[in-house]
């Protein structure tokens, strides 16, 4: 089992933001086109990354942090689509060999993008995709492991991400986060506690699994059993061990919405503010539509547009996707 992590230092992050400049674009900041919502709703787009994703933040810092010698038999990932686009769009930058393990339920709009950015697909069964996380890497592959969200330097990278919104949001109250690994809403925490500690930083997850949600509950790192839906970019089968105290001590909590509130987020975002956003992305929307989030100005974090225009289709229509595509 790996160390329980710590936060990550504000001279970290403040580092991480000079070193990928050029590589991760500052999105952009704006408000929820609602009239007259209360409390005030902040999208801070990071579907608008070159990937779609704020992947591309951790993976570029961690890569640049790298000793070339790490590199010289490539880099490989583990990941459902968004941090191997990210990881493969940094391997392609530094001229190096990108393999990404994924699960065999990986949506193919996510497998076509990590492949049209040269990197290598290989699939496995989610539990040697999970494995693959919790070993921080797999003995079959060589080169330099970058994983998902337990790291420093990633989390560093994604912490740049509350940098910025403090700075463009200044009166901010709370953020909300999506939670997956739990390397974006730590990272973005860190930045927070250390420059702006009244501020709240809460975790996104839907109710199909939310692992850190029945972590806090029970007060420990908990497995879960889940169920599949659209909304791929979050909910794990549990809280990692190294991640717990992180979360714990970092996350002002989780607030968790279903399936369909979330289906109605992503309606609400394509057809009120033009932004396209995944199922994760769309989450944090949701908790604040649902009035989870006791504040009067709110932050959401879209972390991802990369779903499946299928998907995207049905929820315009009204509908609701039945199955993980």
């Amino acid at each position: 089992m790996s160390a329980a992590l710590e936060p990550v230092p504000l001279a970290a992050i403040e580092g991480a933001r000079e070193r990928i400049a050029g590589i991760a674009i500052r999105t952009p900041l704006v408000r929820l086109g609602l009239p007259d919502t209360h409390p005030r709703i902040f999208l801070k787009l990071e579907n608008l990354q070159p990937i779609g994703s704020f992947k591309l933040r951790g993976a570029a810092n961690a890569m640049a942090l790298a000793d070339r010698s790490q590199l010289a038999d490539g880099v490989y990932t583990a990941s459902a689509g968004n941090m191997a686009q990210g990881v493969a769009w940094a391997a392609r930058a530094l001229g190096v060999r990108c393999r990404v393990i994924v699960p065999d339920t990986a949506p193919e709009t996510k497998v076509a993008a990590i492949e049209r950015l040269g990197g290598e697909v290989v699939k496995v069964p989610f539990d040697v995709w999970w494995q693959a996380m919790v070993d921080h890497g797999h003995p079959d592959f060589g080169g330099l492991f970058v994983h998902p969200f337990a790291d420093p330097a990633v989390m560093a990278g994604n912490g740049t991400i509350g940098l910025e919104i403090l700075e463009d949001v200044p009166d901010v109250d709370a953020i909300v986060v999506p939670y997956g690994g739990g390397g974006l809403s730590c990272g973005i925490a860190s930045a927070i506690s250390a420059v702006r500690p009244d501020v709240k930083v809460y975790a996104a997850e839907v109710e199909t699994a939310a692992p850190l949600a029945a972590s806090l509950a029970a007060g420990r790192a908990m497995r879960i059993d889940t169920t599949p839906s659209f909304v791929d970019g979050i909910g794990g089968k549990g809280v990692f061990d190294e991640m717990w105290p992180l979360a714990k001590a970092l996350l002002a909590g989780s607030r968790v919405v279903s399936v369909a509130a979330i289906a109605s987020a992503v309606r609400t975002l394509a057809e009120r503010s033009r932004v396209v956003a995944e199922g994760a992305g769309a989450a944090p929307v949701a908790v604040a539509l649902e009035g989870l989030v006791d504040a009067r100005t709110i932050v959401c974090v879209i972390s991802g547009g990369n779903i499946d225009s299928d998907v995207l289709a049905t929820i315009l229509r009204g509908g609701i996707p039945t199955k993980e595509h």
